[in-house]
């Protein structure tokens, strides 16, 4: 399996731009000694976060659902075109979900900023929900989302609904490229960089806690969004720190212990030349 891996998953050359039209070339990195781990994810990614070049593969371009993952999307639409402080209260169609959900109140309100971090902390539905609203309404949220993918050069991602929610007739799609594509353009934006990075924030009501278990359990974690749906499987998207140097880790549709295939895929990348 090992043998497997290496011959066929590994990438040194490939960086994140546009989607390549083929599979990434069958290239081991000189001085790699050992393939990367493979695990429960069907597709997954490990790239530079900095240079967007890719250390290694499987099925980068497979097209998959992303679940939550796709928050992250919203989130990047949601600081180029609302102000963090500008607020709006919530009403009942904001709560009319299938949750994970924050917990809005109808008539409260509620600030950007807040919203974001339930977004991306706690990966509330009733807050992307709101936060399409704010832009606009769903269709035109969703419109902009995929526009800010095409742009950013995640060109194989549809969205379909702000949450990542799936149904019949809007399914999104996204890649494991793409994926990393949208979370180094998200870690470049210093607000959303700052929201992943928190273990926890104060919400009117209550205090959030962030669902990424590897803030607490990988040293240099800089933040990470996960999601699940039937559709999806688990999917995860996340970056890390080792000195100077950071990586990115995509996994999707996984099953079991999605965390303990990207400690794996983090420390094999920080151990490459």
């Amino acid at each position: 399996m090992r043998a497997l891996i290496a011959a066929t998953a590994l990438a040194l050359v490939t960086a994140l731009t546009a989607p390549v039209a083929s599979a990434l070339p069958d290239v081991e990195p000189a001085g790699a000694v050992v393939a990367p781990p493979d695990g429960p994810a069907q597709a997954w990614l490990v790239a530079d976060l900095d240079t967007g070049r890719v250390l290694a593969a499987k099925d980068p371009n497979g097209l998959h659902a992303p679940a939550s993952t796709i928050k992250i999307l919203l989130a990047l639409v949601v600081v180029d075109h609302l102000n963090p402080n500008s607020f709006a209260r919530a009403n009942p169609s904001h709560t009319r979900v299938e949750c994970s959900c924050v917990g809005l109140t109808p008539g409260a309100p509620y600030t950007t900023r807040q919203l974001l971090e339930a977004l991306l902390m706690v990966s509330g539905n009733d807050a992307a929900n709101m936060l399409a609203d704010m832009l606009g309404g769903q269709r035109v949220a969703v419109a902009t989302m995929n526009a800010k993918a095409q742009q950013l050069g995640a060109r194989s991602t549809r969205a379909a609904s702000p949450s990542g929610l799936d149904g019949p007739g809007w399914e999104s799609v996204t890649t494991a490229h793409d994926l990393a594509v949208l979370f180094r353009a998200a870690l470049a934006n210093p607000l959303i960089a700052y929201i992943l990075r928190q273990p926890s924030a104060q919400f009117p009501g209550k205090t959030l806690t962030a669902q990424n278990e590897l803030l607490a359990r990988y040293p240099g974690d800089l933040g990470g969004k996960t999601g699940y749906t039937n559709l999806a499987r688990k999917t995860y998207v996340g970056a890390a720190q080792r000195g100077t140097r950071r990586l990115v880790v995509v996994q999707m549709y996984g099953t079991g212990d999605l965390y303990g295939q990207a400690i794996g895929l983090f420390d094999w990348g920080f151990s490459q030349p």
